[in-house]
């Protein structure tokens, strides 16, 4: 059985762990280039960026050792109440043991909490493990993206309404 892992809200002293995470594992899947959430402002200010009114941000915790993290924030250029599922990146040996899934349920719990009534995710073709637990978690394919994210190199678009 996999060691117990504590989700929270993230620090400023994670900023850095998040961000070599994100540098890590965006280029595992191809998601380096021009257009991916790896070239964001934000990733070296995780805290900071969301501290904000309408977003938070989480960190996966096992054995004290940051692992991976996702957030949700008010969805850029989209329509007012919908939420993104932002920057859920993990370590490899974070993987497969339903910490993704766990994550995913606090972030969408908060979602609820923060009043937004649709969660928005992307992502890409080689993500499909991913792929696999946002359908399971019962978040529908769009066939376009929602607002303007600018991440133009992501393929792969999903919605969840929050009841």
């Amino acid at each position: 059985m996999s060691e117990a892992h504590v989700i929270r809200p993230i620090q400023p002293a994670d900023d850095p762990v998040v961000a070599a995470i994100i540098r890590a594992v965006m280029p595992e899947f191809g998601a380096d280039g021009p257009g991916f959430a790896i070239h964001d402002p934000e990733v070296d200010h995780m805290a900071a960026a969301y501290g904000t009114e309408g977003s938070a941000y989480f960190v996966l915790e096992v054995g004290g050792r940051v692992l991976g993290g996702a957030g949700v924030a008010a969805l850029d250029g989209g329509p007012p109440g919908v939420c993104e599922l932002k920057k859920m990146y993990f370590l490899p040996e974070a993987r497969g043991q339903g910490r993704g899934e766990a994550m995913i349920r606090h972030c969408l719990a908060q979602a609820k909490t923060l009043g937004y009534g649709t969660c928005y995710l992307e992502t890409l073709s080689g993500m499909q493990a991913a792929m696999r637990l946002y359908a399971k978690m019962g978040f529908t394919p769009l066939c376009s993206p929602m607002g303007a994210t600018g991440h133009h190199g992501c393929d792969h678009w999903y919605a969840l309404e929050l009841t």
